[in-house]
């Protein structure tokens, strides 16, 4: 008898909407919905996908406990062996929903559970302990990889069948420490990566330590009423129409506008490209995350010299960091060769 699975997404891989429908509250479907199709192939005779919860992005994140409740007396219906989450790729929110249901449902009715999320999700870091989290790409375009990898590993558990390291399985690693035997002792093997090292050959570390990007802060401003400021924003905010087409998640890219002449931006010239965040308020008034108004007003003031008339503009949501320091970098290069003072860096 195949064992019974329970399928977790969001508004958008059910086909529901984007943004737009991020509000839906939880609700079940019986069967496989979207990606859950695919689900079942790859779990071929051996599991099922009864049922599936969907609920939107802003809705759990806005009423975490309430959801969270919502979500698993639903899942309690099917009566399931086990739970699939997502995967979700490199989108946050989405993410940190698949890790906070697997954690529930998984406590709760102590079932296996299984996710998928690209390693700079935000969702990894907070559920990697809780549950099976497979590493993936940073956008669909990685489902049919993701996928078969996320059946594997749920069918293991399943069955009771013990899973290998992280690196032969296919999940991102849980910092669970775990005890074996080694053909060799630790001084042997610290000397034989040394030797490696030493010979330029690759090695792999057991003990892999963080890297953090340090930046130091350049000192204040000392004569800002001489300065000249600009404004760069991850918000999103671009001329009507996204003429870059900044993708609305896991931007590759980031726009340069030209601000000569406006006092101020609207909605009938300026939008937001952002996915991560209800557009409304900001395409009513762009200005509230680049304040052109309030520069020029500065401006005016004398509060500093001069304000730059040409802004940069990008979307954090999911970008990579990889592609976030990239940008950062080619910006300030570009402020520093226009003789810029200082910046004022908007989010959302």
């Amino acid at each position: 008898m195949a064992f019974r699975v329970v399928h977790y997404i969001n508004q958008f891989f059910a086909g529901i909407g984007g943004e737009e429908k991020a509000n839906i509250p939880p609700e079940a479907r019986e069967g496989a919905v979207g990606p859950g199709m695919a689900l079942n192939q790859a779990f071929g005779s051996e599991a099922e996908v009864v049922g599936t919860i969907i609920c939107g992005d802003s809705y759990f994140a806005d009423n975490i406990e309430k959801a969270r409740q919502e979500i698993l007396e639903l899942v309690k219906k099917f009566a399931p062996d086990g739970l699939v989450a997502g995967p979700a790729f490199n989108a946050g929110r989405y993410g940190t929903a698949c890790g906070d249901v697997c954690e529930t449902v998984g406590k709760t009715l102590s079932i296996p559970t299984v996710s998928g999320m690209y390693k700079e999700n935000p969702g990894v870091d907070m559920y990697r302990k809780s549950t099976y989290i497979v590493e993936t790409a940073d956008s669909a375009r990685g489902m049919k990889d993701a996928l078969p990898v996320m059946a594997r590993i749920l069918l293991k558990q399943l069955k009771g069948e013990p899973l290998g390291r992280p690196e032969e399985e296919g999940y991102i690693p849980r910092g669970v420490r775990v005890n074996f035997f080694a053909e060799k002792t630790g001084a042997e093997r610290a000397l034989d990566m040394l030797v490696k090292k030493l010979r330029g050959e690759p090695f792999t570390t057991e003990y892999p330590m963080p890297v953090f990007d340090k930046v130091p802060p350049n000192p204040p401003i000392t004569d800002m009423k001489n300065s000249t400021v600009a404004l760069v924003t991850s918000g999103g905010i671009v001329p009507r129409g996204n003429p870059d087409h900044i993708e609305a998640s896991s931007a590759s890219k980031y726009g340069e506008y030209s601000l000569e002449g406006v006092q101020a931006i609207s909605a009938e010239t300026h939008q937001t490209a952002h996915g991560g965040y209800d557009p409304t308020y900001a395409n009513e008034d762009p200005n509230r995350v680049l304040p052109v108004d309030a520069m020029r007003e500065l401006e005016k003031e004398g509060v500093f010299r001069k304000f730059h008339e040409t802004y940069y503009s990008t979307v954090g949501n999911g970008t990579s960091v990889a592609n976030a320091s990239r940008f950062g970098s080619e910006i300030a290069q570009k402020l520093k060769e226009q003789n810029v003072d200082a910046v004022i860096v908007t989010s959302t």
